[in-house]
């Protein structure tokens, strides 16, 4: 399998194959964080649409309910994709996870409201996320595992940082366009019909992923063997140790960006009083310095250990999350931006070393699959559940600040555990 990944490396090395292979990690990822994002810009809206109630905060959290339904199903997609990347073939799971993505998004804008046709509205709707949830959960892990064995082993950070580029791309643009319809509509257009804009041109962004991934190289799979199991499960029966790692120090990954990118807006509209066209200005910014630093991150890792990068930020996410909310908690545009972008930082830290660490825990025959299950389910339980618990805690705390307690508690769990990664920087991936 030595020669598979030079073969791969070497094919990476053409300029014109490099592109396709990031192309094909940036794309799909769009989509998937994409959708993510503007469905929790939209949150309250959807709230009230969706799930009525007199308690505006009833409809908030069984809103950000339904956002944590689509995670919940990543873990069985996970493990879905995980098969068809590591006994088909890792294009073959990118295709058909952007196309999974795709339809559901397109649907979510042309549903019906509770007004029209009662509580099946909140039915398909929770259903559409989970079907885009199983997308999610093969989508992420199958394009930084197609990148990381393309690309050489001194550069893998760099490049495979690509994809959380695309991830993040994908909600910088779901904020920009919802910044834009929230600036040029009125509220009560916003209300009843700008909300579907951006899911509707959801669909527009899948069929590009689709059309760059259909004509991709591929990295070539072990058949299976007579009576072999399921890569995943496999993969849980002798990597369940080195997968409880991963979800351990993922756990900052998934509620420190869900705090900072998506709860956060909510919380400065409802409880700081920030204008909500401001706090998605705002958003966006920061959205962008995060863009910009994740693949200097990604490069620093090659340089000195991902292990450093990644302790680094969940150190830094467990000493500066309050101060920073706390610099944030007054409608100044100023301030509030100052803390937005401070995040970015400390985001930037997680997302440009884990593409490339995560590609290096696991041996080539169970590596998507142990990748899509692991990291699913630490992303299930904890980013999925993130806006909703912020949301619950700070309705029974009636604290503004509940929230960062719940924040710096996981990244306190996730240093430990990622004191205890093994180093693969500069290293060929384990076979």
């Amino acid at each position: 399998m030595n020669d598979v990944t030079n073969d791969a490396a070497e094919a990476f090395a053409d300029p014109e194959t490099r592109r396709k292979v990031i192309a094909a990690g940036v794309s799909g990822n769009v989509l998937e964080w994409y959708d993510f994002g503007v469905y929790g810009f939209f949150a309250p809206i959807i709230g009230q649409l969706f799930f009525p109630s007199s308690d505006p905060t009833v409809s908030l959290i069984a809103s950000f309910g339904a956002f944590a339904a689509g995670f919940l199903m990543r873990p069985i997609g996970g493990f879905i994709f995980g098969h068809i990347g590591d006994r088909i073939g890792r294009r073959q799971a990118l295709v058909l996870s952007v196309l999974l993505m795709a339809i559901p998004t397109g649907i979510v804008g042309l549903l019906p409201t509770h007004a029209s046709i009662g509580i099946a509205a909140a039915i398909a709707l929770v259903g559409m996320r989970m079907l885009q949830g199983l997308s999610v959960g093969g989508e992420y892990t199958g394009s930084v595992t197609f990148v990381a064995e393309h690309a050489p082993d001194a550069r893998r950070g760099f490049f495979a940082s690509w994809t959380q580029v695309g991830a993040v791309g994908g909600i910088l643009l779901g904020s920009g366009i919802s910044a834009l319809i929230t600036n040029i509509l009125t509220e009560d257009q916003v209300m009843e019909w700008g909300w579907r804009i951006p899911f509707l041109l959801g669909i527009l962004v899948g069929v590009v992923g689709l059309l760059i991934r259909r004509h991709l190289p591929d990295t070539p799979v072990e058949p299976a063997k007579e009576g072999e199991v399921s890569p995943a499960l496999e993969a849980i029966r002798t990597e369940w140790r080195t997968m409880g790692k991963m979800i351990g120090y993922t756990i900052i990954n998934a509620v420190g960006f869900y705090i900072a990118f998506v709860y956060v807006l909510t919380w400065l509209v409802d409880q700081v009083k920030e204008p909500r066209s401001e706090a998605m200005d705002i958003n966006t910014i920061a959205l962008v310095v995060l863009l910009v630093l994740i693949p200097v991150v990604g490069a620093l890792s090659d340089r000195v250990g991902r292990k450093t990068v990644l302790a680094v930020g969940a150190a830094s996410f467990l000493v500066l999350s309050y101060p920073i909310i706390w610099l944030m908690h007054e409608p100044d545009f100023i301030r509030v931006l100052a803390g937005q972008v401070a995040f970015a930082v400390l985001v930037a830290f997680l997302l440009g070393a884990g593409p490339a660490n995560l590609s290096e825990m696991f041996p080539r025959r169970v590596r998507v699959s142990a990748m899509s299950v692991g990291y699913n389910v630490s992303m299930a339980i904890f980013g999925g559940t993130t806006p909703m618990v912020a949301a619950w805690l700070l309705d029974r705390t009636h604290d503004d600040l509940s929230f960062v307690w719940y924040l710096m508690a996981c990244a306190a769990v996730s240093l430990v555990f990622t004191l205890m990664l093994r180093e693969g920087s500069g290293r060929p991936l384990p076979e």
